[in-house]
């Protein structure tokens, strides 16, 4: 590791679930040591977006999420869409683009409305059906009113993949591309928790990006050397989890990087960087130079990825680090610690 490792504290502070540093030095301190190794394969310990096993020529993908979003319903989607999206999205980070299926377990609190449980359940099959994926086991408890703040649902996902892709293949050199626009989801929370208004509303980008992935990974190919979505802690946290494993710096070129209108000046409003904010319908691939264009063509074919773009490249310097080129200057892109914006995912 370049980066120097945080210390968690003796009480764990909301900080720690909010993605970033703190998170991953939780995960590093408390709940790797002693297990998550995998011989020929990928476990806990490669902290990546889910696990690989090898199942005869091919590899099994497993991945988790519990999902606490509040508001449960929001611009765009409700803690529903965002249990499957969260889970197929992880699975095709990974190179699982085509899902088997998921779990799904729901801690309720006594009081919940049942009109708001099945309507949740209505968006999470929806959601199934774009991913092409089902719900095929899960689990239900209900806990006392006020042991819970409304609701919690806990997903799992299975999916097969010919080759495993991790978030530390770059090198310097490689090339970075986005989706699309960043900061969509994370600022919608912030302006529905804030009930701000502004003229266009801003929804999130909430929705399975496993088809999006598949054409990208098809027009690259082995080019296509690394994946992450970037949810908690935003493009920054992503980027500097890559370079830290990868052992590359990484330069960003501002004006490249998508950010809608409506993002940007929710963004200003609230004084927080939209490239510090969860997305969640939203990748970023690292890719070879030669491939990087082929690979930006064919996301663009696709209706989520119609404003993907190549934002930055990979270099010998700074390893771990990601600078941030303004195009006036440079500075250094700060890693969010964690409680910028708890619980939106």
């Amino acid at each position: 590791m370049t980066r120097n490792p945080q210390f968690v504290r003796d009480h764990i502070g909301i900080e720690y679930g909010a993605g970033g540093g703190a998170m991953r030095a939780l995960i590093e301190q408390i709940f790797i040591g002693g297990m998550g190794k995998v011989e020929d394969g990928v476990g806990l310990a490669a902290m990546d977006d889910g696990a690989a096993l090898r199942i005869g020529d091919r590899w099994l993908v497993i991945t988790t999420d519990s999902h606490v979003i509040q508001p449960i319903r929001f611009p765009g989607g409700d803690i529903g869409r965002l249990s499957v999206a969260g889970t197929v999205n992880d699975l095709a980070m990974m190179g699982a683009t085509e899902p088997l299926g998921l779990t799904c377990a729901a801690i309720i609190e006594e009081g919940f409305a049942r009109a708001d449980l099945e309507a949740v359940w209505q968006s999470i099959r929806r959601a199934c059906e774009e991913a092409g994926t089902t719900v095929v086991t899960g689990d239900t408890k209900v806990m006392g009113r006020g042991e819970l703040d409304g609701l919690v649902i806990n997903t799992a996902g299975i999916g097969l993949t010919d080759r495993i892709i991790t978030d530390k293949g770059l090198r310097p050199g490689d090339r970075l591309l986005v989706t699309g626009t960043m900061g969509d989801h994370g600022l919608a929370i912030m302006a529905t928790r804030n009930e701000l208004s502004i003229d266009t509303e801003l929804k999130s980008d909430v929705a399975p990006i496993n088809q999006l992935v598949r054409l990208g990974l098809a027009a690259g190919g082995n080019d296509v050397v690394a994946l992450k979505d970037p949810t908690r802690g935003g493009l920054s946290s992503t980027l500097h989890e890559m370079a830290d494993k990868s052992g590359v710096g990484i330069v960003i070129d501002e004006p490249s990087v998508p950010i809608s209108n409506e993002a940007r000046a929710i963004g200003e409003l609230l004084g927080i960087d939209p490239l510090l904010v969860a997305n969640e319908g939203k990748a970023v691939f690292g890719v070879r130079a030669s491939a990087a264009d082929a690979v930006l063509v064919a996301l663009r074919e696709h209706p989520l990825g119609r404003r993907a773009a190549i934002i930055g490249r990979c270099v010998d310097e700074r390893p771990g680090q990601v600078v941030l080129d303004t195009g006036l200057g440079r500075r250094l892109l700060a890693e969010p610690a964690g409680k910028l914006l708890p619980r939106i995912c």
